[in-house]
């Protein structure tokens, strides 16, 4: 995203007010040199691993945006400031699993608390207009600003912000990286702006303006919390009515011990409990491992036989002479291995099935929402139109040899089973309740969908 260089330097200018505000020791400072040539190990990285960069961007665009960064380095900088830098790509690859990251933001965070640093002070959401306005106090608990516009924060107009951390954030598309921006606006704006002992904002709402001065905030942010409490990852809530919310927030394979004790009893009480319709919500889940979903939820819900995928092209990072697979060639294939039902589940759920969608559904949850979408067995609600259905996978990390930042890459892109209409985006009925979930037919499944012939799937 362009954005005036005053801003940006208005943006930059010392911020940090007290030892409490003080961020966790950063890496040793790095050249303008030695950045230019981890920009070079990154572009050579990219062309010889990635397995179609044509998918989200071109190479000529990154060449650009590399070629612009380049003519705008400090003599020295440290880690953070080398990522401010060089993170302006993130965009311009628009792949949420293609960007310039931090070595390990979580560490920094925990370090960062742990030294008595303080953080941006509340939980934020965009407006219709791109606007950040205050959701929840940081962590989440009730604020009174709730709904408030933030107007200014520090003499910097609000929208000057956002683009300015916006132009950082790695997704998709506009919206998708604005879902992010929002969910960890605490750590961007630490990162680029630096973290301060208090904050003075400007607000707006319900057409009154005024000024307010926030302390900066040790609670731990939402998303973190998120994390860490399997209750909060995993839960069912059910009606009388016959309705069920079940939230599954994350597939990270780490947590996969819990969430099949989970769904083995959630769809357990929903069958004693005469639920007939179910929404799966998975608006909050960035991904994870397939077999999270491919074991823990279809067993219950598939009524036919279905596969991950239409067809894939990936980069082969290690020989395989079995296959006739060098290193570095790029493998066109088909998917081949289709899954059954299990009709004779005693759990087996019946009733209509909606999959609730959102900005942050990423990676592993887009093909679990594709397979229920192509093959009939839900209908996406929710909000849609923010990541693409085909989606890159495999993602891997080379860490860029004098910043240590990080170069995440994805060694394989596969299309949908329904097929591949290159960059259509992941769509859903404006419907976000137990209580309209469309009318589903279990066992629909689209023309293209026919089980034909055999394939390699990615490794």
């Amino acid at each position: 995203m362009p954005l005036s260089r005053l801003i940006f330097c208005l943006l930059l200018i010392g911020n940090l007010t007290g030892a409490a505000a003080m961020a966790a020791p950063a890496a040793d400072e790095i050249s303008a040199q030695a950045l230019r040539e981890d920009m070079d190990f990154l572009l050579k990285t990219v062309r010889e691993a990635h397995p179609d960069l044509g998918f989200s961007t071109s190479e000529a665009a990154l060449q650009a945006s590399l070629d612009d960064i380049r003519r705008d380095l400090p003599p020295r900088m440290r880690r953070d400031e080398a990522w401010r830098h060089l993170a302006r790509i993130n965009p311009v690859l628009a792949d949420g699993h293609l960007l310039v990251a931090l070595p390990d933001w979580r560490a920094d965070t925990a370090l960062h608390r742990a030294a008595g640093g303080v953080l941006f002070p509340f939980e934020l959401v965009f407006d219709a207009q791109g606007r950040p306005v205050i959701e929840a106090a940081l962590g989440g608990a009730v604020s009174d600003l709730a709904g408030a516009r933030i107007v200014d924060v520090d003499g910097v107009l609000g929208a000057a912000l956002a683009a300015t951390l916006l132009a950082r954030t790695h997704g998709d598309t506009p919206a998708m990286r604005s879902a992010l921006l929002a969910q960890r606006w605490w750590l961007y704006h630490w990162k680029t702006i630096g973290a301060s002992a208090q904050y003075s904002l400007v607000l707006e709402r319900d057409g009154r303006r005024w000024p307010v001065t926030a302390a900066g905030s040790a609670a731990l942010p939402r998303v973190l919390q998120t994390e860490a409490d399997v209750t909060r990852l995993f839960r069912l809530e059910t009606t009388p009515g016959g309705a069920a919310v079940m939230t599954v927030n994350t597939f990270l394979s780490t947590h996969q011990a819990q969430f099949m004790a989970f769904t083995r009893d959630a769809f357990a009480r929903m069958r004693a409990q005469g639920v007939t319709r179910l929404v799966i919500d998975i608006s909050g889940n960035g991904g994870g491992d397939d077999s999270m979903w491919l074991e823990g939820l279809m067993p219950y819900l598939a009524s036919a036989q279905y596969r991950t995928g239409s067809t894939a092209v990936k980069r082969v990072l290690r020989a395989n002479p079995d296959r006739g697979e060098q290193v570095g060639q790029i493998v066109h294939s088909e998917i081949g291995t289709w899954r059954a039902p299990q009709p004779d589940n005693p759990a087996l759920f019946n009733g209509q099935v909606a999959v609730r969608i959102g900005p942050m559904t990423y990676s592993s949850s887009v093909l679990f929402a594709n397979v229920m979408h192509d093959f009939g067995f839900a209908t996406l609600v929710g909000t849609g139109n923010a990541v693409r259905r085909t989606q890159s996978g495999g993602v891997y990390r080379v860490t860029l040899p004098h910043s240590g930042l990080a170069l995440w890459l994805p060694r394989f892109v596969l299309a949908p089973p329904s097929g591949d209409r290159k960059g259509a985006l992941l769509e859903a009925r404006a419907a976000s309740d137990s209580q309209d979930i469309g009318d589903v037919s279990p066992g629909r499944r689209c023309p293209a969908c026919r089980p034909d012939g055999p394939s390699t799937t990615p490794e």
